[in-house]
């Protein structure tokens, strides 16, 4: 069972308060400050919630009280229930890497669809843009509002490409691959792969400069062409 002083150095190497902590388990800070304290002793649930929170950012416990960063390069985040983990996994890496994200999807609404509060992601990705910590995020779309009340992102169309819904990210050093035909959907791979990353990146760069700017919204409609 893990004890505090790993929960201490885990959230040290992910930069990572308690309150986020306790958030992320679906915890209390108190609660939080008496496990890694040793004034309590948490139940089996207790320690697999925290458990999960860590493994979702990419650290994992060891024998010997010790933690590591996940050295196997892959994450997996399946169905609805894992889809905000994904996202919270995007922050998290964002905030030690920083630097650019790029989006290529097929339909941007299917995001939304999945998402159970995507007014959070959108917030924390603006807050990341203010600070300078994202340099450019820019997304490559074929459906979309091409339109968002957060200045962070950019938008180009991509039309008449495969309307297979699918999408990829490339940030920092990560490429998530996303699928939304799996059972259950969302299904998302992320690769810990700095070459993968940066050859989809070329070829976002590639289809980026080919792309047209977006569809302009019919004033009468309120909205962007249907087929868009």
């Amino acid at each position: 069972m893990i004890v505090g002083r790993q929960i201490r150095a885990a959230r040290a190497l992910l930069d990572m308060s308690q309150d986020e902590l306790a958030e992320a388990a679906g915890l209390t800070p108190q609660a939080i400050r008496k496990i890694e304290g040793g004034d309590v002793q948490p139940r089996e649930g207790t320690i697999a919630d925290i458990t999960r929170a860590f493994n979702d950012r990419g650290l994992e416990f060891t024998e010997n009280s010790g933690v590591r960063l996940k050295s196997d390069g892959v994450e997996i985040f399946e169905g609805p229930d894992r889809f905000d983990a994904f996202y919270d996994f995007l922050y998290e890496h964002l905030k030690t890497k920083g630097g650019e994200v790029c989006l290529s999807i097929t339909d941007e609404r299917l995001l939304s669809k999945y998402r159970k509060n995507p007014t959070v992601h959108y917030k924390r990705m603006q807050d990341l843009s203010d600070r300078g910590v994202i340099k450019k995020f820019r997304i490559l779309a074929t459906k979309s509002n091409f339109a968002s009340d957060f200045p962070y992102n950019l938008y180009k169309w991509q039309p008449d490409t495969s309307l297979a819904p699918t999408a990829f990210y490339t940030f920092g050093d990560c490429l998530a691959l996303i699928s939304f035909v799996h059972t259950p959907a969302p299904y998302v791979v992320v690769l810990h792969s700095a070459p993968l990353a940066d050859s989809y990146r070329q070829a976002f760069n590639i289809a980026w400069d080919a792309a047209k700017a977006p569809p302009q919204k019919d004033s009468k409609k309120g909205n962007t062409d249907d087929k868009f």
